[in-house]
């Protein structure tokens, strides 16, 4: 496995080059002008919108931890802020930050914890693929809308990125109503192996599989969990269409269900910060399928991108003294990758 330097390194350079393309050929004059005359309102609006899908992933986590334990609210909002900050310095470290943080609270190991943080980013990608479907087949195209090889390349995309997301999530239950076979057949596999191998392995598994327990819960639990995906989904897309009316992009509001796919894509690119992916994509949703003038276009990806992040670094930060953490000590460990032991 590459060091988590090396990652950050290639990361950084592929921001740098995705960067290079948004960029590209880019009147800076234009583009300051641009993002002068954006109109403020709907600029304050994203903010306070964006910190609302935030509140109500933290609830939405409680009860995908609920299984294993009540967590108070401002325990998992703190930790879900603290955890976002931490992957916009180190991608994906938040993922095991954030079980790492309750776990010091709770009695939830972290790998239990984990598990929880998968379903969520299955049932995140389902969401997403869901409101892609309703764009493509349910709700009226934009006249603006380019047709040609790249929507025929998204509805592929999507099918095939439902067909996985729908496959894993299958998987998981599966291997929760199998646990304790599964934990067995493991444990008799490693039962040559040496101690300080087969131990920790065991224990690993049996509390990500505990994770899993969510899967099981009553259908109104469940319910409660699609409800709360849906609101947080609607906030992120009205977050963008108010950026859209700041920089006076006429388009409807479900144009955003198709620009929340290209940015999944865009930020499932490990750069720092997620600078390039997004704004790649950002561009591109904007430009290349709608026709949006590219320098608006880039003048709003600039703002959704700081905007959509600028909470998350705010509260993050906020709460790290609440969490016992300096940014230096916050660096550290998600560079050294000394929290991410998703150990009980």
């Amino acid at each position: 496995m590459r060091s988590p330097r090396v990652r950050f390194l290639l990361g950084t350079l592929a921001g740098v080059a995705l960067l290079a393309f948004f960029f590209r050929g880019v009147d800076w004059s234009a583009l300051g002008q641009a993002l002068g005359s954006a109109r403020t309102l709907p600029l304050a609006g994203l903010i306070i919108v964006i910190v609302a899908a935030y509140l109500l992933r933290a609830w939405r986590w409680g009860d995908f931890l609920g299984p294993m334990g009540s967590v108070r609210y401002l325990d998992l909002f703190s930790a879900t802020m603290v955890g976002f900050a931490s992957g916009l310095v180190i991608p994906r470290a938040g993922e095991l930050l954030r079980p790492w943080l309750i776990s010091r609270r709770y009695p939830i190991p972290t790998s239990a914890g984990f598990a929880t943080i998968i379903l969520e980013r299955l049932v995140d990608l389902i969401m997403v693929l869901i409101f892609f479907s309703l764009y493509l087949f349910a709700l009226p195209r934009p006249a603006a809308q380019a047709e040609g090889q790249l929507t025929e390349l998204l509805k592929l995309g999507g099918a095939v990125a439902g067909a996985g997301a729908l496959g894993v999530l299958v998987f998981l239950l599966a291997l929760h109503v199998n646990a304790e076979r599964i934990v067995n057949g493991l444990e008799r596999l490693l039962a040559r192996a040496p101690l300080w191998l087969a131990g920790p392995v065991g224990r690993f598994l049996r509390t990500f599989l505990e994770g899993l327990a969510v899967l099981r819960a009553p259908a109104p639990q469940l319910a409660k969990i699609g409800l709360q995906s849906i609101g947080i989904w609607l906030l992120i897309a009205l977050a963008f269409h108010l950026n859209h009316l700041a920089f006076s992009i006429d388009l409807p509001f479900h144009v955003t269900f198709l620009l929340m796919t290209f940015l999944v894509v865009g930020v499932a690119i490990p750069t720092p910060g997620m600078v390039g992916g997004f704004h790649a994509f950002y561009l591109i949703a904007l430009s290349e399928v709608y026709g949006v003038d590219r320098t608006t276009a880039v003048a709003a990806g600039i703002a959704a991108h700081a905007l959509t992040n600028l909470p998350v670094l705010v509260f993050g930060f906020a709460f790290l003294r609440r969490e016992g953490l300096s940014p230096g000590r916050l660096l550290q460990l998600t560079r050294d990758e000394k929290t991410p032991r998703a150990a009980p």
